[in-house]
């Protein structure tokens, strides 16, 4: 046997044992691949009703805020027209109660002023009595 027979025979050696490292790879590989997709499909499997869920609540999100924004614009509607109707009452109440009542006021005094000048008139000393001064300068 010769040296070139030797390291022939360890190359051949050699590539029949990488041979079945390439074949042993390959064979994991596809284990690995096999593993990952059922891995996969499972994740899959317990992520749908999750998905399913967060959707949901995402509608009724939804649905909760569209219903909180009618609210809050019936709720400015209605103060709005509160508000006007406060206003429009207090116009009412001026005119029915302020008003009559400054004219009263007003009638009362003429009343007043009527009775004093009632009051004077009698008061006044009368044109004949001979004690009496009438005074007719002022000088």
């Amino acid at each position: 046997m010769s040296w070139s027979e030797v390291f022939l025979g360890a190359i051949a050696l050699a590539t029949l044992l990488m041979a079945f490292i390439q074949v042993g790879a390959i064979v994991a590989i596809l284990r690995i691949t096999r593993q990952a997709q059922e891995t996969i499909a499972e994740v899959q499997r317990d992520v749908r009703p999750l998905i399913a869920k967060v959707t949901q609540v995402a509608e009724d999100a939804s649905r909760t805020a569209a219903t909180a924004s009618a609210q809050a614009q019936r709720i400015d509607r209605i103060m709005s027209d509160l508000a006007a109707r406060v206003e429009e009452t207090a116009g009412v109440v001026q005119q029915a109660i302020i008003t009559p009542a400054r004219e009263g006021m007003a009638l009362v005094a003429a009343l007043k002023a009527g009775l004093g000048a009632l009051r004077a008139f009698r008061e006044r000393p009368r044109h004949g009595h001979a004690d009496e001064e009438v005074p007719l300068f002022i000088g």
